[in-house]
């Protein structure tokens, strides 16, 4: 029995971190962060095996936010979820602090992959399923992308290996909310039709409301039945999603709530 109201609560609170680690920070990027809010929340308190105890434990489900930009949902997440102390959110971006603008699998517990540059992630993600494979072993490898990032070439050499080797141990998810840092993903260099290309490449794919908690995990039990191909879930998503002035707002990509903001913002988010 899946508990919506705690997945649903723990996406809000999520939201919550972003919107004040971000204010404290005074820059960062919180459209792309909190329309995956939804996404993380099911992945690391319902989907994926973890032990925050044991942040390298070997049988370990990982995870890999191939938009590494988004940080600030990644490190709510992993707080929230034990893997450190979530007082250490306000230190984002500082200097010294291991929470940079992107996030470094030196410096953070829980942090699987260092990422940033974009199209990187997928390639990574699959060396981990190959991995798994190898060494039989049964973890699971989750992966982020961003719909703008889909313009880099290498997520396509990637997605055509994930099929080649058949890696039903990979899930990815696209976070669609239609804008990137130039403006919507149409206008900027289309990466439609979307589905249709992944579906093209090999992979099941899988169309949802990324903001939809049965939705989503659906999608990740389908994920798990389905044998010899990757799977990629299409999210529709709101970028800014649970802040209404940040809400498919492409002007919200990388800049940071004034203090009045985040009070506005936090009072929704109650």
């Amino acid at each position: 029995m899946v508990d919506f109201e705690f997945l649903a609560n723990k996406a809000k609170e999520i939201r919550r971190d972003i919107v004040t680690m971000l204010g404290e920070a005074g820059s960062g990027h919180p459209g792309g962060s909190l329309s995956a809010a939804d996404i993380l929340a099911v992945l690391y308190f319902h989907e994926m095996r973890l032990d925050s105890g044991q942040p390298d434990w070997h049988e370990r489900d990982r995870f890999v936010l191939s938009k590494g930009h988004a940080a600030p949902v990644l490190y709510a997440a992993l707080a929230r979820k034990g893997f450190f102390p979530a007082e250490e959110l306000l230190t984002l971006r500082r200097l010294g602090s291991p929470l940079q603008g992107h996030p470094d699998m030196r410096k953070v517990p829980g942090v699987d992959m260092s990422t940033g540059s974009l199209g990187q992630g997928l390639s990574v993600a699959n060396g981990m399923a190959l991995a798994a494979r190898l060494d039989n072993k049964d973890f699971r490898v989750y992966a982020l992308l961003g719909d703008g990032e889909l313009d880099e070439g290498m997520i396509w050499e990637a997605a055509m290996a994930a099929a080649h080797y058949k890696l039903d141990n990979l899930v990815a998810f696209v976070d669609y909310n239609g804008l990137q840092i130039d403006g919507p993903i149409v206008e900027v260099m289309s990466p439609e039709p979307i589905s249709d290309k992944w579906s093209a490449f090999g992979w099941f794919v899988l169309e949802i409301d990324g903001h939809d908690l049965p939705q989503i995990v659906t999608a990740l039990d389908k994920a798990r039945q389905t044998k010899g191909q990757p799977t990629m879930i299409v999210a529709k998503t709101i970028k800014g999603k649970g802040v209404s002035y940040m809400e498919d707002q492409v002007g919200w990509h990388g800049v940071a709530p004034k203090p009045e903001e985040v009070t506005m913002a936090l009072a929704e988010l109650e």
